[in-house]
């Protein structure tokens, strides 16, 4: 699914980042949305999602980089009182996020064993659905990962209207208009038509409007559900080679 560079591994601490430049970058998506990302870019050059909610904020994934400066611009906006995180690959230095902000882990119980940094902050949950607390909701899709979780933001400041945070559970695709899936996104590996469907299956009980995955761009800014409804049903046809020309 994953793999080591052609340069092999490669390490660095805070302290050697900083040196470099390194700091993090808030832009505020919408009202209570704020996305915190590294520049220059780092990893695969994620951010993560402050959701500020009237029942508290919620750190949606996560990014190694924390540093003073970082706790101080979080701090000033609320705070955070729980941490989700979409999938192992984001499980970052969570424990680091959770232990400067005092704020509990929330974690699906299936990708248990992907956890390299065991902390007493940490809950793992079980079950399809986990809610946070009123309007925020976690949702196990599974697909990506077997514990692959997306969060349910019921009622937006901005609007009012619903929004899914997927990480790259549901991946934002070039064309906007469109999501994706995948077992391996560096190995191109595809999910099977029933994890497709399942996926389906389980957002089509939801209303949203927007969906914000994993980087700054991939956002669907409108129609989001159906964007999820067809683009699962065209990857399905794909699979089963009924796209046009598909069989050469």
């Amino acid at each position: 699914r994953q793999y080591v560079g052609h340069n092999g591994q490669q390490w660095t601490t805070r302290e050697q980042m900083q040196q470099n430049g390194f700091h993090n970058e808030f832009r505020e998506h919408e009202a209570g949305l704020t996305g915190i990302g590294t520049t220059p870019s780092f990893a695969i050059g994620q951010r993560a999602l402050l959701v500020q909610t009237p029942h508290g904020n919620v750190l949606w994934d996560c990014i190694s980089f924390l540093d003073d400066e970082t706790i101080s611009q979080v701090q000033q906006l609320g705070g955070i009182q729980a941490i989700a995180i979409s999938h192992p690959h984001y499980y970052s230095s969570m424990v680091d996020w959770a232990e400067a902000f005092n704020a509990p882990i929330y974690l699906h119980e299936a990708d248990k064993q992907w956890v390299m940094r065991p902390s007493e902050r940490i809950t793992f949950w079980s079950g399809e659905t986990h809610p946070l607390w009123e309007g925020v909701t976690l949702l196990r899709l599974g697909g990506h990962f077997a514990g692959g979780t997306v969060l349910y933001w019921e009622h937006c400041k901005a609007d009012n209207k619903g929004l899914l945070l997927t990480g790259d559970i549901i991946s934002v695709v070039a064309d906007r208009r469109w999501v994706s899936f995948m077992y391996s996104y560096p190995d191109l590996i595809p999910l099977p038509a029933f994890a497709v469907n399942r996926i389906r299956a389980i957002v089509a009980a939801y209303d949203f409007e927007r969906i914000y995955g994993a980087w700054f761009a991939t956002i669907v800014s409108s129609d989001a559900k159906n964007a999820v409804m067809r683009s699962a049903d065209r990857y399905v046809r794909a699979l089963q080679e009924i796209l046009p020309d598909a069989r050469g």
